[in-house]
């Protein structure tokens, strides 16, 4: 459930996304965003004082700060290279070959030396089709933008993979609030070097901002690390996948955007995907 909402905050904030940078540019916009979320998880790693206190006397306690350091600068290259591409292709194939990650992840979980149930690899084809027929049916010709995307994808299998390997061990909050720190100061300095901001352009997009800010990254990364200590990362993948799904879904309710026979038969196939991964263990090999 917990990763099943981050999916959700992270499939409606692509409608955020698009009203927030109608005045801001792509950097200005992640640092403020980014900014505001790191400000709602410094207030609830506050709020949780009391109970890391009492882990330190039980000697339970292991702090989440410096495993955050990488998972961060994964989640921020992984999100930088994908505002580069989005100036040489279309969007629909950035979310197509992002999406990567689906089936990199169990490889990645593979090679790590964890054992993959079948019904996982039947869940990450299903997704992988489902995005495709989603986002980049009948368009696929490649370009420089594709290749950097294709790169990204690395980059996202790394957070994820990163984050399996941290997020049982170590405080979730501390780990999120790091993470997301990370993407602060990447994208601040990406702002300030190659953008100019108004204040008038950050009023006008405050409502996306605070969106982004409060439901994106202080929620869904919160929900994603929490989530993902009691999921194993091929599973993680595909239900994180649906994101593409809710953002179309939202798209065409909010901003009236059309979806397509194949669009709709992508968000079923990536449900479908999403529901055989929950099959239980016992005797489904």
């Amino acid at each position: 459930m917990m990763l099943l909402t981050a999916s959700l905050f992270w499939g409606t904030t692509f409608v955020a996304q698009v009203v927030g940078m109608e005045g801001l540019g792509p950097y200005t916009y992640a640092a403020l965003r980014f900014t505001l979320g790191a400000a709602c998880l410094t207030l609830l790693w506050l709020l949780y004082r009391g109970k890391r206190t009492q882990m330190r006397r039980a000697g339970t306690y292991r702090s989440g700060f410096r495993a955050g350091l990488p998972v961060g600068l994964a989640m921020f290259v992984g999100v930088t290279m994908q505002q580069v591409a989005l100036l040489y292709t279309t969007a629909g194939k950035t979310a197509f070959i992002t999406t990567l990650y689906i089936v990199l992840v169990p490889i990645g979980a593979v090679l790590l030396g964890q054992r993959i149930r079948a019904v996982n690899w039947i869940g990450a084809l299903l997704a992988f089709l489902g995005v495709y027929f989603l986002s980049a049916y009948g368009s696929f010709d490649l370009n420089i933008g594709d290749v950097i995307v294709f790169v990204s994808a690395f980059f996202w299998m790394a957070q994820i993979l990163l984050i399996d390997r941290f997020a049982s061990a170590v405080d979730g909050i501390e780990l999120c609030l790091v993470q997301i720190l990370v993407c602060v100061v990447g994208s601040t300095v990406l702002a300030v070097l190659y953008e100019t901001c108004t204040w008038a352009a950050v009023v006008g997009a405050a409502v996306p901002i605070l969106y982004g800010g409060i439901f994106s990254c202080g929620v869904a990364y919160t929900c994603q690390i929490l989530g993902q200590a009691y999921v194993r990362p091929a599973q993680a993948a595909v239900i994180l996948s649906l994101e593409a799904a809710i953002a179309a879904v939202t798209g065409w309710l909010i901003l009236g955007e059309v979806m397509s026979a194949a669009q709709l038969g992508g968000c079923a196939l990536l449900l479908a995907g999403a529901l055989i991964t929950q099959i239980p263990a016992k005797g489904c090999d």
